[in-house]
């Protein structure tokens, strides 16, 4: 029994019998074929969020599925299935062509939906901007930054150009460098060369962990003003929070960052004016996906982190 179209509005759960022609697959493969309205990853985050029975159970992801199992969709809530929306807000485009587009996204922006922000995401507005963009998987975003964390971001306009800077992120030839504040005085360059993966007990914040994932930031001091250091840091690696991370390993922690800069009375408070990490994506460089020409953008640094350094460089405390 096949699908025609699911409304993941509707109020009735969906039922259907897996056909044996999907037989062998994962049950998010499946669901795929079932429903080639909906993204993979959308289907495998239902199935996460315990939308999906197979059977009496509660589906898996990459449970098998052999044909003649009977598969319950429920209505998933509205607000998670208006997830992927075009709404009709400006990007600051950098660069576009007829295979990628480059933005500059502000402090506070959330790049994709999620726990706590369904709307206002810039996938929302790049399906607003490029509505094509619903045909190429995450809507053609390829790499992320935290959402009060600004900068450079790369977004692929076609299947072709979105497997090409994935493969150019894993062959580590993306360049992303980055301006950071952080607190003290630190005065030499380095690499720090340290698995991240979730931490053991607050599993909303990542960490230095034996058995994480590998990453590797390149760093090095360009303005040191005694009790903050402007640096420069080059990802090899993209892990989640990676530079935040590191930094604060090494006992430097990212100017404002209220996750991973410190806690208690003896935290110092964020200078004035900066509301969130002193942390900015300001280059990018990689070869275009269609030509393979080197191509190369700059962002400056956002107004909030220019005013913390022009009071570091009168004299003032941060």
């Amino acid at each position: 029994m096949m699908s025609t179209h699911y409304s993941p509005q509707a109020r009735d759960p969906i039922e259907l019998t897996v056909p044996q022609h999907l037989a062998g697959l994962r049950l998010d493969q499946a669901l795929a074929r079932l429903f080639p309205e909906h993204s993979r990853s959308r289907i495998a985050a239902w199935v996460r969020a315990e939308h999906v029975h197979v059977g009496e159970a509660l589906g898996k992801p990459k449970q098998r599925v052999w044909g003649g199992e009977r598969i319950r969709l429920d209505a998933v809530p509205a607000v998670q299935a208006q997830a992927h929306a075009p709404e009709p807000f400006a990007l600051n485009i950098v660069y576009e062509d007829d295979a990628l587009l480059v933005i500059d996204k502000p402090a506070g922006l959330v790049v994709h939906p999620g726990s706590g922000n369904w709307h206002g995401t810039m996938l929302n507005a790049l399906l607003h901007h490029e509505p094509r963009l619903a045909a190429v998987p995450r809507a053609g975003i390829v790499h992320r930054l935290d959402k009060d964390t600004s900068g450079l971001l790369v977004v692929a306009k076609t299947l072709a150009a979105q497997t090409s800077l994935v493969r150019q992120l894993q062959q580590r030839s993306v360049g992303r460098i980055y301006c950071a504040l952080v607190r003290g005085d630190l005065g030499h360059a380095g690499v720090i060369d340290a698995p991240i993966g979730r931490h053991r007990v607050q599993r909303t914040r990542m960490a230095v962990v034996a058995g994480g994932r590998s990453a590797l930031t390149h760093y090095r001091p360009l303005e040191r003003f005694g009790t903050v250091t402007r640096i420069e840091c080059r990802l090899d690696t993209g892990r989640t929070h990676q530079i935040r991370v590191h930094l604060a390993s090494l006992g430097h922690p990212v100017l404002g960052d209220p996750t991973y800069g410190g806690r208690g009375a003896r935290s110092p408070a964020p200078p004035a004016g900066l509301a969130r990490q002193a942390l900015h994506a300001m280059r990018l460089t990689l070869d275009h996906p269609a030509t393979g020409k080197p191509m190369h953008w700059d962002s400056p640094l956002p107004a909030d982190m220019a005013a913390v350094l022009a009071a570091l460089r009168a004299g003032k405390q941060a």
